[in-house]
């Protein structure tokens, strides 16, 4: 795996890169994207990255694996291709997103234009193998994106982090809720979303109400 990711996020994890897991990590990645079919493709595993700087990142919203059908995943947390349909989880955000501050539907679920504003839209494992959820977790990944999320709270002020679902509050335990807003909720699933855990959350215009108090630009959801 050739790490290729922007300049900001290199240095800040530089170190990262060169610890033992990681060179295994890498390791693993190159002999499974070279005997099988995984995704996303092998130059979008950093996408997130290099769409949303360092220093640019206002929210950060954590997912768990990428999905793993054809032409689903691009490196960017509950987001998809353009020509690709909604998935069922990415329905009800927009769902919410409509209810909690009225915007219209979009004709797609591509979030880059999230990434693009400073939502670092963040798997906690960035790979997976075709048809096999959950098949790249507890191979370093989650090492990894531990430290993301640790040098975030710890060297920037004023960050939003949204954590759906039980999986996402626990990695996103450690924020320091002192110098960020912490938002949580249940996933938005089908499964969670119907049993009442998701819709009403309001995450969004919250969101943008703290985003305005710190100063600055709101998301445009």
């Amino acid at each position: 795996m050739q790490v290729t990711i922007e300049p900001t996020w290199k240095a800040i994890l530089k170190d990262e890169f060169e610890k033992p897991y990681f060179k295994d990590l890498t390791e693993f990645v190159k002999d499974e994207y070279a005997s099988t079919l995984c995704f996303p493709p092998a130059k979008e595993i950093f996408s997130a990255f290099n769409h949303t700087h360092f220093e640019e990142v206002k929210v950060v919203i954590i997912g768990q694996d990428p999905y793993h059908g054809p032409g689903q995943a691009h490196g960017l947390c509950f987001s998809v291709g353009e020509n690709v349909a909604v998935p069922p989880s990415l329905k009800n955000i927009f769902g919410e997103i409509k209810t909690d501050i009225g915007s219209s539907l979009p004709h797609n679920g591509n979030l880059e234009r999230w990434a693009d504003q400073g939502v670092l839209l963040l798997n906690a494992t960035l790979t997976v193998r075709a048809h096999q959820a959950a098949s790249h977790q507890n191979k370093g990944w989650e090492k990894f994106t531990d430290a993301v999320i640790e040098k975030l709270s710890k060297e920037r002020e004023g960050l939003v982090f949204m954590l759906w679902g039980g999986p996402a509050k626990k990695k996103g335990a450690k924020v320091d809720t002192s110098k960020h807003l912490v938002l949580t909720s249940g996933h938005p699933s089908p499964l969670a979303a119907n049993r009442g855990y998701w819709f009403g959350n309001k995450h969004f215009s919250k969101t943008n109400e703290y985003l305005i108090g710190k100063g600055k630009k709101p998301i445009d959801w």
